[in-house]
């Protein structure tokens, strides 16, 4: 295994994060132990999930991912071995806290205070927001469209103070956000640099081949600011293992199981970026999932690729991955094919 610091601070965490989305939906309870003990075995030490798992989110599913890695850390005693990562839901959940999704200090305590229940443990490593509370563009929404009523959001700097009291507490370590833009971290970081307020650390977004995004605003922002991306979604829910290619629909996948909820990678341009990919990885003796994954593993910006998974076949490949370096030429190609059809799903 790989390791990157994680922002300023002197933790490392292994490149392949393991994303726990599927636990409680697709995975039970005794897949996704199976799923912990290998991903730790390999050297993975960084779990990510969210108090809104699993998913597709439901009321009835709600903080099951999180129950069942608590009750983990509880049979493997693995707790302390490992850097946990959990996110709380914005705006737009009604059936989570009577819709209280809103970063006030009282709706970020209910929300720490639950997923330090779920998970049996007295600290969260790395604390997230899932997604922010004004409007902006996140979930496959393209461009973004100034609203000037859009309603009332709290301020960066009381979102960061009521953090603040957590990581006096030692609930917390660290912060980080998710389904940010550039607008959004560069002031996180100015606000905590002025008032002497938690830092961010890391920043989950979306990123693979079919979406580089990040590559625009906010890969310089990372570099500079040491404030690394937690790529989530970096096989696009799939597409890019190459099981949907030719309208193939694999019994019990995610998109045959649950395609109403994704759909951002549906479109046309993203079937011939996929074929295209599909095509440079078998002339070089890759699967397209171990190319797919290698790009990412291998930005400058990366701090921990996500990866997530429903079987141990998938699994044990996935984590593979890091130990697969892309030539130059291939890097050349990838970029080629990137910019004939650049980011065909938002």
């Amino acid at each position: 295994m790989k390791f990157k610091k994680l922002g300023h601070t002197n933790i490392d965490v292994s490149l392949i994060c393991l994303g726990t989305m599927n636990m409680g939906e697709q995975n039970n309870q005794k897949d996704s132990f199976e799923q912990m003990d290998y991903s730790f075995n390999q050297g993975v030490n960084f779990f990510d999930t969210a108090e809104v798992y699993a998913v597709p989110p439901r009321q009835e599913t709600q903080g099951k991912t999180e129950e069942i890695i608590g009750n983990w850390f509880v049979k493997s005693k693995k707790r302390k071995k490992i850097i946990l990562a959990t996110k709380m839901v914005g705006p737009g959940v009604d059936w989570i806290r009577n819709g209280g999704g809103n970063y006030t200090e009282e709706n970020i305590a209910i929300a720490i205070e639950g997923s330090l229940k779920r998970l049996q443990t007295d600290y969260i490593d790395l604390y997230q927001l899932h997604w922010p509370e004004r409007n902006t563009n996140y979930f496959g929404k393209r461009n973004y469209e100034h609203d000037s009523d859009e309603g009332k959001w709290n301020n960066l700097e009381s979102v960061l103070n009521a953090l603040k009291k957590f990581v006096d507490q030692g609930k917390i370590k660290y912060i980080g956000i998710s389904n940010e833009t550039p607008w959004g971290l560069s002031k996180f970081l100015e606000v905590a640099e002025q008032l002497n307020l938690p830092r961010i650390v890391s920043v989950q977004n979306p990123y693979n081949l079919l979406n580089r995004a990040y590559d625009i605003g906010m890969s310089e922002i990372s570099c500079r600011e040491k404030v690394g991306l937690l790529a989530y979604s970096p096989l696009a829910i799939g597409y890019l293992s190459g099981k949907y290619r030719d309208n193939q629909m694999p019994k019990n996948s995610r998109i045959g199981l649950f395609g109403d909820f994704w759909t951002r990678y549906k479109e046309d341009n993203a079937k011939k970026a996929v074929d295209d990919y599909y095509k440079l990885a078998k002339e070089n003796g890759l699967t397209l999932t171990q190319m797919s994954l290698a790009f990412v593993n291998s930005r400058p910006f990366m701090t921990s690729n996500i990866i997530g998974a429903t079987t141990m076949e998938q699994l044990k490949e996935n984590i593979g991955t890091v130990d697969v370096d892309l030539s130059n030429e291939i890097i050349e190609k990838i970029n080629l094919i990137h910019s004939n059809n650049p980011n065909p799903t938002p």
